[in-house]
């Protein structure tokens, strides 16, 4: 009976490590998408899929709370509003606005992205292939992080 409820309590502890994997594509006007993972290894999309969203105007709130976190995402639309949060260590955001060349422009964006940790890597690609002229992007990094490496360009 020992040995059962032994058992018992370490599947049930493994149970809380295992990843969150989210996958969005879509495509309409509006979407209003609210995200929040706890832990490491999770993501939304990874590094060969990026989550994808078509439509008119986006606004995202995505936050990870942990370390190794990947965060691929790509919008294609006129208006773009959103806030990504990382907490932690070694994490990874990838995001295009404006990325599948149909001049989409992602011409109004309004973007925050903070981080608190070390080690982590951001890559901000806004109005790839069209002017994104009324973009504010904004990138925030604790005063303690350490070898946080940040890569943005914006066509505005």
């Amino acid at each position: 009976m020992q040995k059962l409820i032994v058992s018992l309590i370490a599947i049930m502890w493994s149970m809380g490590t295992w990843a969150n994997d989210i996958y969005v594509t879509q495509s309409g006007a509006t979407l209003d998408l609210d995200i929040t993972q706890d832990g490491s290894n999770n993501t939304v999309g990874n590094s060969t899929t990026a989550s994808s969203v078509i439509g008119a105007t986006t606004t995202l709130d995505i936050d990870q709370i942990g370390n190794s976190n990947v965060l691929t995402f790509d919008v294609n639309g006129a208006t773009y509003t959103g806030t990504f949060s990382v907490t932690g260590n070694s994490n990874n955001i990838d995001f295009n606005c404006d990325s599948d060349g149909t001049g989409s422009s992602c011409a109004t964006v309004t973007s925050s992205i903070t981080m608190v940790g070390n080690s982590n890597d951001i890559d901000v690609d806004v109005g790839e292939t069209a002017d994104a002229a009324g973009s504010a992007v904004t990138i925030t990094s604790a005063a303690s992080d350490d070898s946080n490496v940040i890569a943005a360009t914006v066509d505005g």
